[in-house]
Order: C-alpha cells, then structure tokens, then sequence
C-alpha cells in the first residue's frame, strides 16, 4: 500500500489513546460510501480492528520502516 489515495487522513501518532479511536470513529461516522480513510499511527490498533469489522468496514494495515502503522479504512463492499 503505497502513497494510498485517501479522502481523510488522521495522524493520530501523538494522541494518547483512546484519541486516535474517537478520532478514527468520528470521521468515519462522515465517510461518504466511496469514500477512504487513512489513519497513520504509532502502533497496530487492534482494538480498531474489531469496531470495523462489527461496523462494516474494510481495511489494509502498512507497517512503514519509520515504525509508523497505517491503516487505510473503506466501506466494506458488499
């Protein structure tokens, strides 16, 4: 996954949790159907993982050589 095309992008890699988690499920209370998500992160979010999955949402995780995560989110397609 490189140089993904994203509609909104978070850099939550500051944040102190669970910011990165609201932040993350805030916007994609506001993704339009087509539209991507990319949230950069300072470690793998699994609790994210399962809020998506119940959610109907798809993902591809990155992990970056800087130690950087980056999770590209999507409506899942159905």
């Amino acid at each position: 996954m490189t140089s993904p095309r994203a509609d909104v992008v978070i850099d939550a890699r500051g944040l102190e949790p669970p910011e990165p988690l609201v932040r993350t499920m805030e916007a994609l209370d506001q993704l339009e159907p087509a539209g991507k998500l990319l949230v950069l992160l300072p470690r793998e979010p699994f609790p994210l993982y399962r809020a998506l999955e119940i959610n109907g949402f798809s993902w591809q995780t990155e992990h970056r050589a800087d130690g950087t995560v980056t999770v590209l989110i999507e409506h899942r397609r159905q």
